[in-house]
């Protein structure tokens, strides 16, 4: 059987992403505190630890990092420290133990779409030059740029830019799904899919819901989202009103999945008909 280790196995996210490679997969999890998947406690940075998780291992899918939570409040040298250095550090250590395909979860926030100069929401595919606004977003970048370099030494190395997936208030977890956010079990497949896809190289692969919008449908997103909206979903406007829901009146942005479907065969269950169906069916 495969043997895999996921880093950040304690969080939220980690969790999810073990549980699913586990039904298919024996899992090793590392974290820096308990939990129902972690099997081994300890910091990432710590060398030793590293090369005892990663005897016998295929494949390494890396979540543990700061966050943009944790921007203001942890240090610009401990986002350094794990964000990028842990990165380092995990890479050399899975180099030496042969191991054959490195997956990193890193965000779309590298995009920089908030601060980006526009008329017109942006189509947001990989090709899109990083904007980063923050030390979260710079701290990513690098790491990413690791795991370049790891493919040019001959691992597979994926990075996986996944849109916004932790708790929010519903109306605002129903209008992302349209466009920056995901589901936290779509997320958990497309890395699924990551590991056992057949790819070489270095891939950057934007991991996201299913956006019901095209690309000649931008400028109207800036101006009147709702017209669209209302086309492909008749009811939804008056489901937002039902639930008293603030209707926002604008869409900077799109996060655009083709790549990551026709390279994975990622295909989003979770999208924002489900959303709504399964919150008021």
């Amino acid at each position: 059987m495969v043997k895999v280790l996921v880093t950040g196995t304690s969080g939220r996210i980690g969790d999810a992403v073990a549980k699913r490679i586990a039904e298919e997969a024996e899992v090793f999890g590392l974290d820096l505190t308990p939990g129902p998947r972690t099997t081994h406690v300890g910091d990432i940075r710590n060398e030793k630890l590293l090369a005892r998780a990663l005897v016998g291992v295929d494949a390494v899918v890396h979540l543990a990092a700061l966050h943009a939570p944790h921007v203001g409040i942890r240090s610009a040298r401990e986002f350094e420290q794990v964000n990028v250095e842990a990165t380092r550090l995990l890479i050399e250590h899975s180099l030496r133990a042969e191991v054959q395909r490195f997956v990193l979860t890193s965000t779309t926030s590298v995009y920089g779409c908030t601060t980006r100069a526009q008329d017109s929401a942006v189509w947001v595919t990989e090709e899109l030059e990083p904007n980063p606004e923050d030390l979260y977003d710079a701290t990513k970048l690098k790491a990413e740029s690791l795991c370049l370099g790891a493919a040019a030494k001959g691992m597979t190395t994926i990075v996986i830019r996944m849109s916004r997936c932790f708790p929010e208030p519903e109306h605002l977890l129903a209008f992302y799904r349209l466009y920056r956010g995901v589901d936290i079990r779509d997320v958990a497949e497309g890395h699924y899919l990551s590991l056992v896809t057949p790819l070489n190289g270095f891939e950057i692969i934007n991991l996201s819901a299913q956006s019901p919008f095209e690309e000649d449908d931008c400028n109207l997103l800036w101006r009147d989202p709702w017209m669209l909206i209302h086309r492909r979903f008749p009811t939804a406007k008056a489901r937002f009103e039902k639930q008293g829901w603030p209707i926002p009146q604008r869409i900077d942005r799109v996060y655009v999945i083709e790549k990551a479907i026709m390279l994975l065969g990622y295909t989003p269950r979770f999208n924002f008909d489900v959303f709504l169906h399964e919150t008021y069916a």
